[in-house]
């Protein structure tokens, strides 16, 4: 089962209108204040030091430099002056700090802080390792199936809310249509196959095109029997970015919030599950038979 024409030409018009050559403006953010925080360990500068000189709290310095929050031209500038940088230095941080500010497609949709950080950040990304207990993963759902979810997960939302939600999620696997596309992998419990969402029929349309999807060159679907019994996988759902210009990043939220992970330590963490869990989940055609077992299986 395809996704209907309409859907798939709208996922591939903005995949073409919103491809460009340079990182979104999440990931030059982050390199922005990455570079920024190497320059002031070079210089010998504690945040301290930074934040008396410009006279404002270290938690600002401590923020720009983590990408928590954008940073002016003005402070831009004014660290460069500080940091003593090079001509050619400078106009880079300077563009740096203009591509940041670039409105991206996912502003237009309302979309929590912690979910328009991960967007900007998949948007970037090369490959995406994902790892999902409950839920079939967005960039592999159709647009029932994330209605039926998203409604589940916000049950306080709007309708029309969760209709800005799902339509970006809709429109981020576009991605998964370009011409150089990020490669996906997968790996999903059996669990949040067997968990009915919205219908039996919106569970069918969505088994029937995560067997389509699954057969996508960039698309690798594993999933988790229930006869592997306990894994490493079962308390934590995460994804792992590949990032070019940036650090890697593990996603990882939860009832608390959003937790974004760049510590060495951390990525080594996660690459080690997500290896763990590949290696136990069943191998892609396994994994088809599965899904084409679990359709027949539902009522008509």
């Amino acid at each position: 089962m395809e996704l209907p024409i309409e859907r798939c030409q709208l996922c591939r018009h903005v995949a073409k209108e919103f491809t460009v050559t340079s990182p979104s403006p999440t990931v030059r953010r982050r390199e922005l204040g990455a570079r920024l925080r190497a320059l002031r360990m070079e210089r010998g500068l504690t945040v301290d030091d930074v934040a008396a000189r410009m006279e404002v709290s270290p938690a600002k310095i401590s923020r720009i430099e983590t990408a928590a929050r954008g940073v002016s031209l003005a402070d831009v500038r004014f660290l460069c002056d500080l940091y003593q940088v090079s001509p050619e230095e400078r106009d880079r941080l300077i563009l740096l700090t203009r591509e940041s500010k670039r409105r991206s497609w996912w502003q237009e949709y309302g979309l929590p802080e912690s979910v328009a950080t991960y967007v900007g950040l998949e948007d970037s990304a090369t490959s995406i390792h994902q790892y999902d207990t409950s839920l079939i993963p967005g960039l592999l759902q159709t647009e029932r199936y994330a209605t039926a979810v998203t409604s589940g997960i916000l049950p306080d939302a709007t309708a029309e809310t969760v209709g800005q939600i799902v339509q970006a999620r809709i429109l981020r696997q576009g991605r998964l249509m370009e011409d150089e596309p990020p490669d996906l992998w997968a790996v999903v419990d059996e669990a949040a196959l067997r968990r009915e969402a919205g219908s039996a029929e919106i569970m069918r349309e969505q088994m029937e095109e995560l067997v389509v999807r699954s057969r996508r060159p960039n698309v690798t679907l594993q999933v988790i029997p229930l006869s592997a019994g306990a894994h490493p996988g079962m308390n934590s759902a995460f994804e792992i970015l590949y990032l070019e210009e940036v650090s890697d990043v593990v996603h990882v939220e939860g009832l608390v919030g959003a937790f974004f992970l760049q510590s060495p330590g951390d990525l080594i963490r996660y690459r080690r599950a997500f290896d763990q869990l590949r290696a136990i989940a069943l191998s892609p055609r396994d994994t088809r038979a599965l899904v084409e077992d679990l359709i027949t299986q539902l009522p008509s």
